[in-house]
């Protein structure tokens, strides 16, 4: 599909994505490199790390790939500097990398709890802080007036509940607060732009394959009338805006990108009855006595 940005809204930029190697993560990082970003990825495997590179370059993306783990500080720390040493500054960091499983609470262990947490939200945390010295004004390769760009990669199953993601929901919670928090602090104090793009199910990902098998998506549409798959472009696109000039107000806002998914609830009443169902019932109401309370007087 075809950019409504020019193919040079990201020129000169440099981004930094955990998680970018495969799925949206990916796709994030391929339409920054097509509109001109210099872009590098960070991953735990070190195969996936090295197509993914490959595929950029094809593109004809400066790309470079660093394998580490978001839970483990030295490596956000090592990623961090290599970016830097490589391409000479830092301007846009997405934290993408994430942890799912469909499993029920009571069958959820605090490890496998605490697993999806460390990747997700501490994960984020870690990166934003290791990130931080390089993206506020002032730091290499920035003015000292103008800060960089933080976006995390959310979700909309806490804004009301879900069943068995009892793990994902807090840590995309956390993730929603950190966004918020590091949006006033960090925007006051350093001029650095924090936002959040919750996705709804992305057709062709590791996560719609895990949470959204063909069994579940079959019963999807009659439980929730929103209900259609999105595209990984619709959520790089998405980035792109608010991690260019033309999001350049935006601070601490989550976006969300799901088609409305979120909102969706089932047609109890068929549109067709509610007209007839509406005059019945107001004429049973105005052929009802009005009680009338005895005076005490």
């Amino acid at each position: 599909m075809e950019s409504p940005f020019k193919e040079n809204i990201l020129e000169g930029k440099v981004a930094l994505l955990t998680g970018g190697g495969s799925g949206i993560g990916y796709e994030i990082s391929t339409q920054f490199g097509k509109h001109g970003a210099c872009v590098a990825i960070m991953g735990r495997r070190k195969s996936v790390l090295d197509h993914a590179v490959a595929s950029l370059r094809s593109l004809g993306i400066q790309a470079v790939g660093f394998e580490g783990d978001v839970r483990k500080q030295e490596d956000a720390k090592r990623v961090v500097e290599s970016t830097i040493k490589h391409f000479g500054k830092l301007d846009i960091l997405v934290n993408a990398a994430a942890g799912n499983f469909l499993v029920s609470a009571e069958d959820l262990s605090p490890n496998g709890f605490r697993t999806v947490m460390d990747i997700d939200s501490v994960g984020t945390f870690t990166m934003c802080h290791e990130a931080l010295k390089y993206l506020k004004k002032g730091a290499p390769g920035r003015t000292s007036s103008t800060g960089g760009t933080i976006l995390n990669i959310s979700a909309t199953l806490h804004y009301t509940a879900s069943f068995y993601q009892i793990h994902v929901s807090a840590a995309k919670a956390a993730v929603d607060a950190l966004t918020r928090n590091l949006a006033l602090e960090w925007g006051t104090d350093y001029d650095i732009r924090v936002n959040g793009i919750a996705p709804g199910p992305i057709g062709d990902t590791a996560g719609m394959s895990k949470l959204g098998p063909d069994e579940i998506e079959s019963s999807a549409r009659k439980d929730m009338p929103l209900y259609k798959l999105g595209e990984k472009w619709d959520i790089a696109v998405a980035a792109l805006y608010l991690s260019s000039e033309a999001g350049k107000y935006i601070n601490g806002t989550t976006l969300v990108v799901d088609g409305g998914l979120w909102l969706s609830k089932p047609r109890h009443l068929a549109k067709e009855a509610v007209k007839q169902l509406s005059r019945a019932v107001e004429k049973r109401s105005r052929a009802a006595p009005v009680g009338v309370p005895a005076s005490k007087l």
